[in-house]
């Protein structure tokens, strides 16, 4: 038996545990999901397209799946499913080191082979908004691997397979303090960042609009529409203000704005600038008396 033997062993053993706890998600394979407890699938938030999917498991079976929580900002979802008797994966108590072995798995069934690129990255989500506690890994696997999981050496899971690189996956990484939000989710509890209600441009889209019609270049995030009955409808924002600051930090970019909103309690300033006046916006969060829930589209903030 050669070194080389008890690796392709070990790690095979290994494969076949992602393997079995990997499951497809949508009849079109758009993505894949983990189990992660008896009854409940993790995958990416970006996957669902409704508050059901039908879930395919390794052994061919397919079940239809119900929306249990989100936690859209962060680009993760749970799903209520009959895993019928499917071993969850055991958790990581802590993630490999950069350059050590991982497995990953797709809904496809293949799974795959690499190595820790890097830890504790942060990259854009499909809200616009900044995901931390990220990792990034070499496996080569297809399209479809979305929401599959990451696991180590010993087949425990580390994290969940989010965007394609061009050498392999950024992953949300389970290790620490997103571990607790998949445990919230677990518990049913969704997750919902406070909302504006504008869809944004960055400050170079800005300028750009600015100097054609004729305005000085300033820094900030360019108004663009704004929701009907929204918190920032209510203020009184309108289409082409220019947010350059909140509570008295600059907005040079949508996360500087997205940590002022959920820094805030019911309301918060924003200093505007419309045209080539600058002005304070009060913008107050607290539904209006007797306006009936709504749901926020913007895609924004």
């Amino acid at each position: 038996m050669t070194a080389l033997h008890d690796l392709n062993t070990a790690l095979a053993a290994v494969a076949d545990t992602a393997h079995q706890a990997t499951v497809r998600i949508g009849r079109d394979g758009r993505a894949s999901g983990t189990v992660i407890a008896d009854g409940i699938v993790l995958t990416n938030a970006h996957a669902m397209r409704d508050r059901t999917t039908q879930v395919s498991f390794a052994d061919g079976r397919t079940s239809q799946a119900e929306l249990l929580a989100t936690d859209a900002d962060g680009d993760l979802v749970t799903l209520s499913v009959d895993t019928s008797g499917v071993a969850p994966l055991i958790w990581a108590e802590a993630e490999p080191l950069q350059g050590h072995f991982i497995v990953a798995g797709h809904g496809d069934g293949s799974v795959a082979v690499g190595s820790v690129a890097a830890s504790g990255r942060t990259f854009r989500g499909p809200r616009g908004r900044s995901v931390a506690n990220a990792l990034e890994h070499t496996a080569s696997l297809a399209r479809g691997a979305s929401g599959g999981p990451v696991v180590d050496a010993d087949g425990r899971l580390v994290a969940l397979n989010t965007n394609r690189t061009e050498v392999g996956y950024q992953a949300v990484s389970l290790v620490g303090p997103t571990r607790q939000r998949v445990e919230a989710l677990l518990a049913g509890q969704s997750f919902h960042r406070r909302q504006l209600g504008v869809a944004l441009a960055p400050a170079g889209v800005a300028n750009a609009v600015r100097k054609a019609a004729g305005l000085p270049e300033i820094t900030g995030l360019l108004v663009r529409s704004v929701v009907e009955d929204s918190p920032a409808a209510r203020s009184g924002l309108a289409e082409g203000d220019v947010i350059v600051a909140a509570n008295g930090s600059p907005t040079d970019q949508l996360e500087a704005l997205a940590t002022a909103l959920d820094g805030a309690s019911e309301t918060v300033v924003l200093r505007v600038v419309r045209g080539v006046e600058e002005r304070d916006v009060t913008v107050d969060f607290t539904a209006p008396e007797g306006a009936p829930p709504r749901r926020d589209r913007s895609r924004a903030t």
